[in-house]
């Protein structure tokens, strides 16, 4: 299981985070790797808005904003993934591969355990 979660930078521009689903976010060093001073997990209904979706429904597919896409790295190392495919309790599964194909997300290494 794959979690979208969308963030904010210090600009308030939108951002796209693919993070395990029993891992979170260690926002510092997401900053860290992709040049930010910081980033922050949007609220629901400002995330709601950059994405389209409802929040637990959240696709990186077909979003309301083209935004950057970033994956934690060890998510290419599974044979299969199931993402949200835009409504809460629709998932779908897919290759990694094909995530790295359509979205052209940029690896990371920023997942917390538990």
């Amino acid at each position: 299981m794959v979690k979208t979660l969308i963030f904010e930078d210090e600009n308030a521009k939108p951002l796209i985070v693919l993070m395990h689903g029993d891992c979170k976010v260690s926002t510092k060093e997401l900053a860290r790797q992709i040049g930010c001073k910081k980033v922050e997990p949007c609220k629901p209904e400002v995330a709601n808005r950059h994405s389209g979706y409802l929040v637990g429904g959240t696709s990186p597919f077909g979003t309301k904003k083209p935004m950057p896409v970033y994956l934690e790295k060890t998510i290419l190392d599974l044979p299969l993934i199931y993402i949200n495919g835009g409504r809460r309790g629709f998932l779908v599964g897919v290759h990694p591969h094909d995530i790295l194909r359509t979205l052209n997300p940029k690896p990371v290494e920023a997942a917390l355990k538990g």
